[in-house]
């Protein structure tokens, strides 16, 4: 793992832990969690704008197989960008990287706005793609090191459900950009992806001011800039708060390393951890099997079956669902507890996936939305605890790594096998005009989504309350986890 540079007794993940909430942690939060906000707006517009980009004289003249190819293009370059900066995150420090993916973003998501061949458009997707996944995984280390214990739970879970703001604005905006009477069909387009470039700009500004974690700088030998972040934390959170801070004994020693090695990293996380793998392997492939399930097939399900003519004020409505079952429930994921929490959402959205399944034939497009809304509102919250998992339940110098890695396979399971199963699935219903044909993918992924559930109850770990360090603690660490946790 790299050559041992010196060895070091900290306190700085207990007083990190032991702050009260205060306006410093909003700045984290705005600064960081946005950038799920930015992912629902661009998944959300770009399905939305499908029909503007086929015309070769307002749009691209893409056919709907170009489109699907945009699509695809999009996930192979979450899915490399979370691995390359994943890694990359978890070697050089959180800041930089979190810097990096959104620029990587906003220089894309400009180049998108301006294509002028299908060419260019795919190779923007694949770049907004890159900057996107890179994101997942240098936003959600930091936000977990630097975030008190009792709080991480809730916060994650809203963050990542954020994402449906997002959503739930791209759904909106089409609206009038979609309307000739309203914006130029060769502008509108184009200005819904400016729209998410200038977002960009004012989260890049606010991001600018949220220190490195010194969690990340003190394991690789940097602790005097650690400690100093960590003072300056401390006398921001006392003045904003009026409290006190008392005194931290608690301390952990580490054998400190420049860089460790990726595979050495990969070896002895899956040597050590293998039922956390299991858990987030899990519960990252029922959660995207599951929004394919629905999400995927909800707009064709509306405009082929259901009659529906503008499908933006549904999808609001679903987005809306989703931001407020992440959110309301984020709470107890602290209090109840993950495996409790994780393993109920899962479930439960499963069962009732299967119930709407069953009732396919007989549904409105009122009932249906009304159902979508009901599952997700649970759904949301487990599918963001995901993500909460995968990033604490890990070893520090791994961690990254590790999100990347599970954010990947859900990433290409929902956004590769998914898009041509569920695809297959709505060809079929339209051919018959029978509707109830989509059912199947509604059981399959209720399936995996209990499956999930099964899992987490059984393997998952309780984490809600404790410090990363005794969640798993760093490989560098004096006195290593022992294995098979």
């Amino acid at each position: 793992m790299g050559v041992e540079t010196g060895r070091i007794t900290t306190n700085i993940p207990g007083r990190l832990d032991r702050l009260p909430w205060a306006r410093w942690h909003w700045m984290v939060v705005i600064g960081l969690g946005t950038v799920w906000i930015l992912d629902g707006l661009e998944v959300t517009i770009v399905g939305s704008m499908s029909e503007a980009l086929k015309p070769s004289d307002t749009g691209l003249g893409l056919s709907s197989f170009d489109i699907g190819m945009a699509g695809a293009v999009y996930v192979a370059g979450a899915c490399i960008g979370a691995l390359l900066f994943g890694q990359l995150t978890d070697r050089f420090g959180r800041k930089k990287l979190f810097l990096i993916t959104l620029g990587v973003y906003i220089v894309a998501t400009v180049l998108t706005a301006f294509s002028m061949t299908p060419l260019w458009y795919f190779c923007a997707r694949f770049l907004t793609g890159m900057g996107i996944g890179g994101e997942y995984a240098a936003i959600n280390s930091a936000i977990d090191e630097l975030i008190p214990a009792k709080y991480r739970g809730r916060v994650d879970v809203a963050i990542n459900g954020s994402f449906w703001i997002g959503a739930a604005a791209g759904s909106l905006l089409t609206i009038p950009l979609l309307d000739p009477t309203v914006v130029d069909p060769a502008w509108g387009w184009r200005l819904a992806f400016g729209l998410g470039a200038v977002l960009a700009v004012g989260i890049l500004i606010v991001r600018r001011h949220v220190p490195e974690s010194p969690r990340w700088l003190f394991i690789h030998g940097r602790e005097d800039e650690g400690e100093q972040i960590v003072q300056d934390i401390e006398h921001t959170v006392e003045e904003e708060s009026g409290q006190h801070l008392d005194p931290v004994d608690e301390t952990i020693t580490i054998r400190q390393r420049k860089t460790i090695g990726v595979v050495e990293i990969a070896h002895t996380v899956f040597t050590l951890y293998p039922r956390r793998s299991i858990v987030c392997f899990a519960l990252f492939v029922g959660q995207a099997f599951l929004y394919n399930a629905f999400f995927f097939t909800y707009g064709d399900t509306l405009t082929t079956f259901l009659d529906v003519k503008q499908t933006g004020w549904y999808l609001a409505i679903f987005a809306a669902s989703n931001f407020a079952g992440a959110l309301l429930l984020s709470k107890l994921f602290d209090s109840v507890g993950r495996v409790r929490m994780i393993a109920g959402t899962y479930i439960l959205s499963g069962l009732l996936l299967a119930a709407t399944g069953v009732f396919l034939g007989s549904v409105t497009a009122v009932t249906l939305t009304l159902m979508g809304a009901i599952i997700f509102f649970f759904a949301s919250a487990g599918a963001s605890a995901a993500y909460l998992t995968a990033s604490e339940v890990f070893p520090m110098e791994t961690r990254a790594l590790c999100i990347a890695f599970f954010y990947a396979i859900g990433t290409a399971a929902g956004g590769i096998s998914g898009p041509l199963f569920f695809g297959w699935l709505i060809d079929q219903a339209s051919a018959s005009g029978d509707i109830t044909k989509i059912a199947i993918g509604y059981f399959v992924g209720a399936a995996l989504m209990i499956i999930g559930g099964l899992v987490q109850a059984f393997l998952g770990i309780s984490a809600e309350g404790k410090s990363l360090e005794s969640i798993a603690q760093p490989l560098t660490a004096e006195e290593p986890e022992p294995a098979a946790t």
